[in-house]
C-alpha cells in the first residue's frame, strides 16, 4: 500500500481510515507493507498488527515536511507554496522506496491511496504488477484543478484493474476523469464500533472539563479546521441561538481556520458558548462523542468544488449513539436518512442548522431515537471487515486483468 497518510501514532487523528484498512486485510490472511512519507510526528514501530512500515524521508530541510498527512493543502483548497517544492522531491522518493519494497518484500498487488499522488507513485513503482486505486476525496479534487495531477490521474485509471471510491460522488468524478465505470465500485469506510459507542461513564467527567453544566446543551463536532467541513454554518447557528437556554458546541481538530472561526464567534457575540479543543486522539473523540448530546457533521462542497467523500466523524457520531445533525454532501446522503438515523439539513444553512438543533434540545425522546437507530446502522452495515473483504475482491480482480494481459 502505497499512501501519503497513515496515522503517525496510535489514536493519532489524522489518516484514520487507513489504519483500519490495512490491518482489516491484513486479517484476511494478507501480508501488508505500508510506504509512506516520514513525518517529525511517525512513532510507529517496523511491524504492528499485521503491518510493515517503510517511512521513507525526502525533505532536506525541516519546513518541506509538507507532504502528506493534510499538510500540504490551506484550508483544503489550495497548495502551500512549499508544497510545489517538496512535491517532486517526495514523489521520486517515494517512488523509489515503493519500488524497492515490492520488490525485496515479492509483492503480487500495489494498492495506491489516494489517486494522485499515492496511485501514481504505486503505478510507477511497479508497473508490470496489478494496481487497485483507492479514492478518499482531495485526491480526486486536485485531479479536477491541476492540470498536472489530472493527466497522472488519467494515467492511473488506465493503467489500475480496479478503482474503489468511497463515495458514489467520488466514483462518479473519477468516472469522468478516465476510470473505467467497470472497474469501479463504491466501497464505504468502517467504523470501529469498539472505540465509538455509548459510554455513560465518561459524560459527566467530559462536560465539567469543558466547563458545562447538567442543564448545558452540549452539540459537538470534529474536523479539520478547513472550508469543506463547513464549521463557520455551525458557528453561525450557536450566534442565532444565543437568546435560547445555553447551548455549548465543542470542536474537535486544528487547521488552518481557527482564527477566522474564533472571530466568527466573538462576532456573533457567543465566544463564551464555543471551544475550540484542538486535535484529539481518536479516543478522545470517541469521548467526545459520547458526551454530548447532539453531534453536527455541517459538511459542505466549498467554493472550489472540493468535497469530502464520506467524512469519518458521520460515521463515529451514529456508533457513538450520538444524534446526529448534517447535510448530504458528498457521500454522506447515501449513508443517512433524515428523519431516522440523522437530522438532514442543507448545506452552507445556519438557520437550518439552528432550526434542528432547537428541535433535538427540546425533545429527548427524538435524540435516543435517532441515536439508538444510527448505533444500529453502523453495526450492521458499515464493520471494517465488510470493507477489507470488497478490498480483497478488487485486489483478484486486478490479478485477474492483468493475467488476462499477459
Amino acid at each position: 500500500m502505497v499512501t501519503t497518510s497513515y496515522p503517525r501514532f496510535p489514536g493519532d487523528s489524522v489518516g484514520t481510515f487507513m489504519e483500519p484498512i490495512a490491518r482489516s486485510v491484513a486479517a484476511r490472511g494478507h501480508v501488508v507493507h505500508i510506504v509512506a512519507p516520514w513525518h517529525p510526528l511517525v512513532q510507529r514501530a517496523p511491524y504492528e498488527d499485521g503491518v510493515h512500515f517503510h517511512f521513507f524521508k525526502y525533505a532536506p530541510v525541516p519546513t518541506l515536511n509538507v507532504f502528506g498527512y493534510a499538510s500540504a493543502m490551506r484550508a483544503d483548497v489550495n497548495l502551500r507554496g512549499a508544497a510545489y517544492v517538496a512535491a517532486p522531491l517526495a514523489m521520486a522518493a517515494g517512488w523509489r522506496a515503493a519500488r524497492k519494497v515490492a520488490r525485496r518484500q515479492g509483492a503480487t498487488v500495489m494498492h495506491g491511496h489516494w489517486v494522485v499522488p499515492g496511485g501514481f507513485m504505486a503505478a510507477t513503482a511497479a508497473p508490470d504488477l496489478p494496481l487497485v486505486v483507492s479514492l478518499h476525496g482531495s485526491d480526486v479534487y486536485v485531479a479536477e484543478t491541476l492540470g498536472p495531477a489530472r493527466r497522472a490521474a488519467a494515467y492511473v485509471f488506465r493503467r489500475a484493474g480496479a478503482v474503489t471510491a468511497c463515495s458514489a460522488d467520488l466514483a462518479a468524478r473519477a468516472i469522468r476523469l478516465g476510470a473505467d465505470k467497470s472497474r469501479t465500485e463504491v466501497v464505504p469506510y468502517g467504523v470501529d464500533v469498539e472505540r465509538f459507542r455509548p459510554q455513560a461513564n465518561v459524560r459527566e467527567a467530559r462536560r465539567a472539563g469543558l466547563g458545562v453544566s447538567p442543564d448545558d446543551l452540549l452539540v459537538s463536532a470534529a474536523g479539520r479546521l478547513v472550508r469543506k467541513k463547513g464549521f463557520e454554518y455551525l458557528v453561525e447557528a450557536i450566534g442565532l441561538m444565543a437568546a435560547q437556554p445555553r447551548v455549548v458546541l465543542a470542536i474537535a481538530g486544528e487547521g488552518d481556520l481557527r482564527g477566522e472561526l474564533e472571530e466568527r464567534a466573538r462576532s456573533a457575540g457567543v465566544p463564551d458558548r464555543v471551544r475550540f479543543l484542538g486535535n484529539l486522539t481518536q479516543d478522545d473523540v470517541a469521548a467526545h462523542f459520547a458526551a454530548a448530546d447532539i453531534v453536527v457533521v455541517p459538511s459542505v462542497r466549498d467554493d472550489s468544488g472540493n468535497v469530502d467523500g464520506l467524512p469519518n466523524v458521520v460515521l463515529e457520531a451514529l456508533a457513538a449513539g450520538a444524534p446526529l445533525i448534517t447535510t448530504p454532501a458528498g457521500g454522506i446522503g447515501a449513508v443517512v436518512e433524515h428523519g431516522r438515523t440523522a437530522l438532514v439539513v442543507s448545506e452552507r444553512d445556519g438557520s437550518a442548522l439552528a432550526g434542528a438543533i432547537a428541535t433535538l434540545a427540546m425533545d429527548r425522546t427524538a435524540r435516543a431515537r435517532l441515536g439508538e437507530a444510527g448505533r444500529r446502522l453502523v453495526t450492521e452495515r458499515y464493520g471494517w471487515a465488510a470493507a477489507a473483504a470488497s478490498f480483497e475482491s478488487a485486489y483478484r480482480r486486478a490479478l485477474a486483468r492483468k493475467s488476462a494481459e499477459r
